[in-house]
C-alpha cells in the first residue's frame, strides 16, 4: 500500500502551485487570488480544480503524488492551476475545460497539455462505487451509481459500444464486470 505524501512534500506542491499562479500573473498582468490547496482527493484522479459557489480550490491526491511525485509536479500542478486561471480570466461557459485557452496557458507554462495519464495505480486506495445492471440487447453492463443517477434524472443516455443499443436499467439482472458504452446527452 502506498503511503500519502508527507507535510514536506505537500509544501513543495504548494510552492509549485504558487509558482504557476505567479507565472499567470505575469502573463495576464493582473493579480489572482490564492486558492486553498487541499490534499484530500482519492481514487484515480491526481488533481482537481473545483468551484463550490464562490469558493475555488485545488485538490490533489496525496497517494498518487507519493507514487509519481516528479511527474505530478511537472504535469498535474500546472494542469490544475491552468483550470483555475482560465476560470478566472474567461467568462463562464465561454471556454471548454481543456479548450484552446487552457491549452495555450499550458503551453505558456511549458507543460504537457495531455488531460489524462495511464500510470499503474497499484497500491493507491481506490474508491468503489456500487454498480447498477443495464442491458443493451447483446450484454449486461455494470453502470456506476453516478451514471445511473444521470439516466434516472433523464440527463444522459448510454449506448453499447458493441451493438449501439440503448442501455436499459434491468434491476433484477447481475451486471457484467466491464461495461463498454458511450454517452449521449438528452
Amino acid at each position: 500500500m502506498v503511503e500519502p505524501i508527507g507535510r514536506a512534500a505537500q509544501r513543495q506542491v504548494e510552492m509549485r502551485t504558487e509558482h504557476y499562479i505567479a507565472r499567470a500573473e505575469q502573463l495576464f498582468e493582473r493579480r489572482f487570488d490564492r486558492v486553498p490547496v487541499l490534499f484530500d482527493l482519492k481514487g484515480r484522479t491526481a488533481g482537481m480544480f473545483k468551484v463550490i459557489g464562490k469558493r475555488r480550490l485545488i485538490r490533489y491526491n496525496p497517494w498518487i503524488f507519493a507514487k509519481y511525485f516528479e511527474e505530478n509536479l511537472r504535469d498535474t500542478v500546472p494542469h490544475e492551476v491552468a483550470h483555475y486561471i482560465v476560470h478566472e480570466v474567461y467568462p463562464r461557459r465561454s471556454t471548454k475545460p481543456h479548450g484552446d485557452a487552457w491549452k495555450a496557458l499550458m503551453a505558456e507554462f511549458g507543460a504537457d497539455a495531455g488531460v489524462t495519464f495511464d500510470l499503474d495505480l497499484d497500491g493507491v486506495p481506490q474508491r468503489s462505487q456500487r454498480t447498477h445492471p443495464y442491458y443493451c440487447g447483446c450484454q449486461l453492463h455494470a453502470v456506476s451509481t453516478t451514471r445511473h443517477n444521470r439516466v434516472q434524472a433523464r440527463r444522459m443516455r448510454y449506448h453499447c459500444c458493441a451493438c449501439h443499443g440503448l442501455l436499459v436499467y434491468t434491476p433484477q439482472a447481475e451486471p457484467a464486470l466491464q461495461p463498454k458504452y458511450r454517452v449521449s446527452r438528452t
